[in-house]
């Protein structure tokens, strides 16, 4: 069985879709030929739980633990106690004004330009010493990073150099495009080395891979290395015999993390209205919400009424995800409000899909996920200010619903199976060694 060796900061227990994609490729690359090698830190910062992704490790696996530093004991020092390390949360306005205090700037300062490309860049020498010794006993075929945290790809790069061995860094997200980099005070010599970093990892690699098309594009005409596009995907799984009962409310839920920059709030003062207007519809509504959400969505969410209808069940494993999709009348997906993220195929897309409920996406129309949703007819996506569109789309489910005829979208969605998707790697992997 030829070997792999795959570097990632994100791996059970941590929960997340970050965690899922190599899980689940792992899972299914023994029965491609390949064992998967997985080198990941034996301390990580843990901003999510899922001890249920475990079950999916294979036992071909080989897992290496090693001990990380992260700065973040000096960091919270400075900026006080429970203070967030989470890029994505960082950045998130915490008011409509998107102001933030002096300390709230100064802390994505320190994070933007000192710890430079991420906070784990202190594992990048004692990784590459540890990984130089391990490879001359224990050979792999390929090394994959992915990221982020992009410093997992210096990782890559600097093995690749001293050994020779084929190298693929996997971009979850992308690297200098990232819309949260534009709210971090990035000084001009901070974009500059990220640049280059950058530059240098796509120029080094055997092969990049991404996971949408945008990106995948755009990474094509900077450098000649091949660029390949394997989308995140849903496990059949997940969703094999578990049957949902209909509760006989109608159910809009979203699953993950609903953040102030990603507030619908155009959406929930429809509903508002709606439930004001239409008594039926305001006993039947429940907005479920599973995941993190953010206390102005839930403000905003008070403000039009809609208090007595939601359901906050908090962050949840995912398994208990999955339920909930399965068991909605329809999900929302509210990308960022930020037009760099049209670029974003966020990883529970595709499980919407696979629960075959009816999706209203929220973000860019002609961005990468209105492009599945579209090509899959698994429902619509409007524009953040785009209300008649959202309007109408409620208003036909409703009546669907009502009427007993709300049916599972019925498009082909097996493109996006985790089992397909591992193929399409296991093919990239034995192109690049051949």
């Amino acid at each position: 069985m030829k070997r792999v060796l795959i570097i990632t900061y994100y791996w059970p227990p941590s929960g997340g879709s970050g965690v899922q994609r190599w899980v689940k490729f792992a899972k299914y690359l023994p029965s491609e030929g390949w064992q998967p090698v997985i080198y990941t830190p034996e301390n990580p910062e843990l901003t999510a739980i899922d001890s249920s992704l475990a079950a999916d490790i294979p036992e071909e696996a080989e897992i290496i633990r090693r001990h990380i530093t992260e700065p973040y004991s000096l960091y919270r020092k400075l900026m006080g106690k429970g203070s967030s390390t989470d890029m994505k949360t960082l950045v998130t306005p915490i008011s409509s004004t998107g102001r933030k205090t002096f300390r709230q700037r100064l802390s994505l300062f320190i994070r933007g330009n000192i710890f430079v490309p991420d906070p784990r860049v202190l594992w990048v020498r004692p990784s590459v010493r540890f990984l130089s010794k391990y490879l001359v006993e224990h050979p792999v075929d390929v090394i994959i990073t992915t990221g982020p945290p992009q410093s997992m790809h210096l990782i890559g790069e600097e093995l690749h150099r001293k050994t020779g061995i084929p190298w693929i860094p996997d971009f979850r997200d992308p690297w200098t495009k990232m819309y949260y980099l534009r709210h971090l005070g990035l000084t001009s010599l901070t974009w500059k080395i990220l640049f280059n970093m950058e530059q240098d990892v796509l120029d080094q690699a055997s092969k990049v891979l991404t996971v949408t098309p945008v990106v995948q594009e755009e990474y094509q005409t900077r450098t000649t290395t091949p660029v390949a596009m394997i989308t995140n995907g849903y496990d059949e799984d997940d969703f094999k015999d578990k049957t949902v009962e209909r509760d006989g409310y109608f159910n809009i839920t979203h699953t993950g993390l609903l953040a102030t920059d990603g507030n619908p709030s155009l959406l929930w003062s429809i509903l508002g209205k709606k439930a004001a207007s239409d008594g039926e519809f305001r006993d039947k509504l429940r907005i479920r919400l599973v995941g993190k959400v953010d206390a102005e969505v839930l403000s905003d969410m008070d403000a039009a009424g809609l208090s007595g209808n939601i359901v906050n069940l908090g962050y949840q494993d995912h398994e208990a995800a999955v339920r909930e999709q399965l068991g909605a009348s329809i999900l929302i997906l509210p990308l960022r409000d930020d037009p760099e993220y049209f670029r974003i195929l966020p990883g529970k897309l595709f499980e919407y899909l696979a629960s075959r409920r009816p999706i209203l996406g929220i973000g860019q129309e002609d961005g990468a996920m209105a492009r599945v949703i579209r090509d899959c007819g698994a429902g619509t996506v409007c524009d953040f200010r785009r209300g008649e569109g959202m309007s109408a789309f409620i208003d036909s489910a409703w009546d669907s619903f009502r009427s007993g005829n709300l049916d599972d979208t019925s498009g082909d969605v097996s493109r996006y199976s985790r089992r397909s998707l591992t193929h399409s790697l296991a093919e990239l992997l034995e192109d690049t060694i051949s």
